[in-house]
């Protein structure tokens, strides 16, 4: 009769797909993150940019059009210097600008040169090399909070604003902070440094939608003009942001999200500790001796001494419940209680005995261990 024994499967290496599955996880939910972010980008006409009239995003001013449309305001959009000269402007006009980092040198010149006869020009929060280029005030502070109107124009007579960012610029002063003031006039124009008062989703805060209606609807014409970078000359400098599609900034969100996911995935566990074998054990006494035999090889009699004496006073400190880090001289008045040897001989014994030769380190070690024995057993 033949017995058989059943053998344990034998142990075997994962293979790569269970080795890298956590990597293929994370790269297949980037990819499809990626994927879903630019098919819910806007494409074609349906792209928009920030403060844009026609946009019913959040960061849009859709919502202010319509109401202004609904007051009797014909509002038109322009979105190109051309469509602007072809805008019929006049002195019962007011012309609102947006996207000021689109101007250039030549754009601003027949801005200005075509607003002539406008009731107003107003410029949303331009940046300062604008500022710079038509020669108008610079911000000067920017704030989160709460801004009163405090000024003598009737139009903002007790009226506030309430912007995820608002921003003073150094003239004026309707809506005051810090030494600026968000409506600001200058030479034929005027700066509006709240654009964030006019979106959708922050027009319902504070006054700002009283505000808002005050500013661009004082004339029957509104003309809300977009500058583009296509209008700018060869020469003129372009945003490197505006080089780039809509679509990146998430993109490096997610991607930056996905490196994190992988951190996490990979770094989750450690997996169970590995024993690997020494070349070689060395047993405590034969790294004594071998110690030893270098401190007397190289003749440093003091360092061993020092040795002894600190390995000693460790014991003792230990024995006599002390504590590690306790001083010497804490040390040698406890031996001296404990024993009743006389103060100088444990001092000595313990900090400060000469060591000349051989026989005083070997003498020395000797009056150490018969310490110890002696605060052992008194």
């Amino acid at each position: 009769m033949t017995t058989q024994v059943a053998e344990g499967p034998a142990t075997e290496r994962p293979g790569w797909f269970r080795r890298f599955r956590p990597l293929m996880i994370v790269a297949l939910a980037f990819v499809i993150a990626v994927v879903l972010a630019y098919l819910a980008t806007p494409k074609g006409g349906e792209s928009y940019g920030p403060y844009d009239p026609e946009s019913p995003d959040p960061d849009g001013s859709r919502a202010l059009v319509r109401v202004l449309e609904d007051h009797g305001v014909e509002v038109d959009v322009v979105r190109s210097s051309k469509a602007l000269d072809d805008t019929e402007i006049g002195t019962d006009t007011t012309v609102f600008v947006t996207g000021t980092d689109a101007l250039g040198e030549d754009t601003a010149s027949r801005l200005r040169a075509r607003t002539d006869d406008a009731a107003d020009l107003i410029l949303a929060e331009p940046a300062p090399y604008v500022s710079a280029m038509l020669g108008i005030p610079y911000a000067v502070s920017q704030t989160s909070e709460t801004v009163e109107a405090e000024c003598d124009d009737p139009r903002w007579d007790g009226l506030r604003i309430h912007a995820d960012a608002v921003t003073a610029y150094d003239s004026g002063d309707c809506f005051p902070h810090e030494g600026g003031a968000v409506l600001a006039p200058a030479e034929g124009l005027t700066i509006w440094g709240a654009p964030q008062v006019l979106t959708n989703d922050q027009i319902l805060r504070a006054d700002n939608a009283a505000v808002a209606l005050r500013l661009l609807g004082g004339s029957d014409h509104l003309v809300w003009y977009i500058p583009s970078f296509e209008d700018l000359a060869p020469d003129e400098a372009h945003s490197p942001a505006s080089l780039l599609p809509r679509w990146i900034e998430p993109a490096l969100w997610l991607a930056l999200l996905a490196v994190v996911a992988f951190a996490v995935a990979r770094g989750r566990r450690l997996g169970p500790l590995a024993v690997e074998p020494l070349p070689v054990h060395v047993r405590a006494g034969e790294t004594t001796r071998s110690l030893g035999r270098l401190y007397r090889r190289s003749g440093d009699r003091t360092h061993a001494a020092t040795t002894l004496r600190q390995a000693a006073s460790t014991r003792l400190a230990r024995r006599l419940r002390l504590g590690r880090d306790a001083p010497i001289e804490a040390v040698v008045r406890a031996v001296v209680q404990r024993t009743g040897r006389p103060d100088l001989e444990v001092s000595a014994l313990l900090t400060d005995a000469p060591i000349e030769n051989d026989h005083d380190l070997i003498t020395l070690a000797g009056a150490l261990a018969a310490l110890e024995e002696e605060v052992r057993h008194p």
